[in-house]
């Protein structure tokens, strides 16, 4: 995420201490026409307190801090949506999660060329914006449980993340350099300040969005549910007060028209190259000394020069898409893992999306700590601590994260109840007669497995296993009851979980077998039902707002979810009286039966049964495959910018943007392929992806050791031979770009 929050920075210089590491699609041009006038204030503009920086920077950073709270808002929550929201299944809900963040990532092309060749940055920024906040309205009524059914909701659901795609995207390489264009050349060291800060204004938007948006999802109830309308929607307020905010600066700006896409040049230098020697691939022509020089009837030789140097870069890219593969994966499947741990600690209760927030925190700490500690410890010990070596270590950093995550997962596991397979039933005995019961199994190899007399409102501490001889079979049960007997039968189904309840029925007893399939968790969330023994219906006030009614005389109610926490005073009613329950505790995954009783003179009371613990790992156990992710990500995705920036002429510098942005999107689609065709368990794909990663990073390696790097002369060299109309072009563009 590291990358994913700098995407709006401009490139720094690579020869020079770098503040920020990321750089935007700027508009350059390599046509030999004279440069056109800027549409700059004449006045100088207004500065902040008498200072070099512009005042109308103040309003693009807020821009920014809004615009991120309100993207990393939105997503922190989207997989726990999908999943419990629109019902999907986990490999679904993750499929989508990637594709729309690989969307995200393919619209900055789209973004960068109508500013570069149309609109110019200022229009493109409030045109898209306003996409982009239709984009929040509209998903966020995709949450309203009162609008519509869940095919409504899909729909709502996928043109609001499509239109959020378009907006975040497009406006994505805009609005760091815009930026950038409202200092003056001679103001390049507040520039650089002022990209420092705009860095901090992206961090600081994500790091409060992440931790405060599951709140709002899982701390506020609407409908009866986890308020996903709210945790939505204050995102799409936050993108609104961008907006507002970006516009009221629109006289203070400067504002430069459009220049020309040099990413559509490139592409049609290449292609031109491809085609004329697929043309001419007889031998009667002689050969030339590189494949691109086919492009020189069309295009300048200095535009060739600087595409063969973005080409050598372009090639190391190639196994970059499997890194983001992995790190992508803290939204989707890290989030998944974190709905079947215990998130109490002790001092705090997170939700699982919450876990997120440690990306943006480990970066603000860990940026420094390598920049300022570890590089100048290993540089030290004589070690050259290449930016290709960097970038292979944060690589094995990413494949050791996810060799955790699967020791996580395996643990989980472990700790999970097990789930009855073919020709198996899980049963459980529920006594609620005012003496011991003794259960034999009639006629059949289980009847030893409830050899002990089961007492009144006894806690079995597990179920049983029962064996079938088919996938339906009737179970014959004798019940022993003071001296009496009682044959009763019932049906079950295999891999099914069941409850034999037994009750008082005049001076005997009888039984019903209650089917469970419902009683497993897996968010997080707690699940309980409930049993009323009173003479008259019973309505239980969970705080939510649909009631749960149990039917007198043993009614047995359906299953609720609830949040975890403390319910000391449920608040029941029947026809004649109202009184409240205490609940105790309810644990994260757990899931409870409460029996309503009246066996005191102190009025109706609950009895509480577990019947599957809570989750027992705790969600702190994440922290590892956070801390190894994070430190692997601020080694690679930094250092490869850094080393990409130095290593190509500067009038590449936005193509090589649109490269690695496309690289983030293929990782993400990697994701998608594999969530929805591997058929694995969730521990086998960690693992699964930490060994792809790995084999990759090997020949990543190779292809490192037998790159040859240029020097800051040869990149720039190249420069110095142009005619002065470009080098004028070219000169703007560094001031622009690698100076800041």
């Amino acid at each position: 995420m590291l990358f994913q929050r700098e995407r709006e920075e401009p490139a720094m210089n690579p020869f020079q201490k770098n503040d920020s590491k990321e750089t935007l699609f700027l508009p350059v041009s390599t046509e030999e026409v004279p440069p056109q006038p800027l549409s700059f204030p004449k006045k100088p503009s207004p500065k902040i307190c008498g200072s070099n920086y512009p005042l109308s920077i103040v309003f693009i950073v807020v821009n920014e801090f809004c615009e991120r709270f309100s993207y990393y808002g939105m997503k922190a929550v989207l997989t726990l949506y999908f999943l419990y929201f629109l019902h999907w299944s986990e490999n679904t809900s993750t499929s989508v999660y990637h594709a729309f963040s690989s969307l995200c990532y393919f619209t900055p092309i789209l973004g960068a060329a109508i500013a570069d060749s149309w609109l110019g940055k200022f229009k493109t920024i409030i045109y898209l914006s306003l996409v982009y906040v239709l984009g929040h309205v509209i998903k966020s009524m995709g949450a309203l449980p009162i609008v519509g059914g869940q095919m409504l909701h899909t729909v709502l659901s996928m043109v609001g993340l499509s239109l959020i795609a378009l907006g975040t995207g497009g406006i994505k390489p805009c609005v760091a350099a815009f930026g950038g264009d409202q200092f003056e050349e001679k103001h390049a060291e507040e520039r650089t300040r002022y990209f420092s800060v705009f860095y901090l204004s992206i961090n600081a938007g994500s790091l409060i969005s992440t931790f405060v948006t599951p709140m709002l999802r899982g701390d506020v109830q609407c409908f009866g549910k986890d308020c996903y309308a709210l945790a939505f929607g204050v995102p799409g307020l936050l993108m609104l007060i961008a907006l507002v905010v970006f516009a009221m600066g629109s006289k203070l700006y400067r504002k430069p028209p459009p220049e020309g896409n040099i990413l559509n040049q490139v592409v049609r230098c290449i292609w031109f190259a491809i085609s004329s020697r697929f043309k001419n691939r007889s031998g009667d022509n002689p050969k030339r000394e590189h494949w691109l020089d086919w492009a020189a009837e069309k295009y300048s030789k200095q535009l060739i020069m600087d595409v063969k140097a973005l080409t050598r870069v372009l090639f190391l890219y190639i196994p970059l898409p499997m890194f983001w593969a992995l790190l992508d994966q803290q939204g989707s499947r890290w989030t998944l893992q974190a709905t079947r741990m215990n998130g109490n600690l002790g001092f705090f209760v997170l939700q699982p999306d919450q876990m997120q927030v440690l990306n943006p925190f480990l970066v603000l700490i860990f940026i420094p700590l390598f920049d300022l500690v570890i590089y100048r410890l290993v540089s030290k010990c004589g070690i050259n601590f290449t930016s290709l070596r960097k970038m292979a270590v944060g690589m094995i950093l990413a494949c050791l994260a996810f060799a955790v995550a699967a020791a996580v997962e395996i643990k989980i596991n472990e700790m999970a109840p097990y789930q009855p397979d073919s020709q198996e039933i899980f049963l459980q005995v529920l006594n609620l007669a005012d003496d011991e019961v003794k259960i034999t199994v009639l006629g059949d190899e289980n009847n030893t497995l409830l050899a002990e007399s089961i007492k009144s409102f006894q806690n079995m501490p597990h179920y049983s296993k029962l064996h079938l001889k088919t996938k339906s079979q009737n179970f014959h049960f004798q019940l022993k009851y003071h001296n009496v007997s009682v044959f009763t039968k019932h049906s079950v189904e295999e891999k099914t979980w069941y409850t034999l309840i037994i009750r008082e029925d005049g001076e005997s007893i009888s039984s019903m077998m209650v089917k469970d399939e419902e009683n497993k968790t897996t968010n997080g969330m707690i699940a309980m039902r409930f049993v009323n023994t009173l003479h008259e219906e019973v309505n239980v006030s969970l705080g939510t707002d649909a009631s749960l009614i149990v039917a007198e005389d043993y009614g047995v109610s359906a299953y609720r979810t609830v949040q975890r926490g403390e319910y000391p005073t449920v608040h029941c009613r029947t026809k004649n009286e109202d009184f409240s329950l205490n609940l105790g505790l309810l644990d994260f995954g757990a899931v409870y039966l409460f029996v309503i009783t009246n066996r005191t003179n102190q009025g109706p009371q609950a009895w509480k049964m577990e019947y599957i613990p809570a989750n027992k790992m705790s969600i702190a156990w994440q922290l590892p495959q956070y801390a190894l992710v994070t430190a692997g990500e601020v080694m690679f995705s930094v250092t490869g910018l850094e080393f990409s920036y130095s290593q190509a002429p500067s009038s590449m510098k936005s193509v090589l943007q649109a490269a690695w942005l496309l690289t983030v999107a293929v990782g993400n689609i990697i994701v998608l392929i594999v969530a929805q065709f591997s058929g694995l368990a969730q521990w086998a794909e960690f693992i699964l992806f930490s060994c792809l990663l790995l084999v990759v990073c090997l020949i990543f390696s190779i292809m490192g050791y037998y790159y040859v790097p240029l020097k800051p002369g040869d990149v720039q060299g190249s420069a110095d031979k142009q005619t002065p109309q470009i080098q004028g072009n070219m000169i703007n563009l560094e001031t622009k770009k690698t100076k800041v």
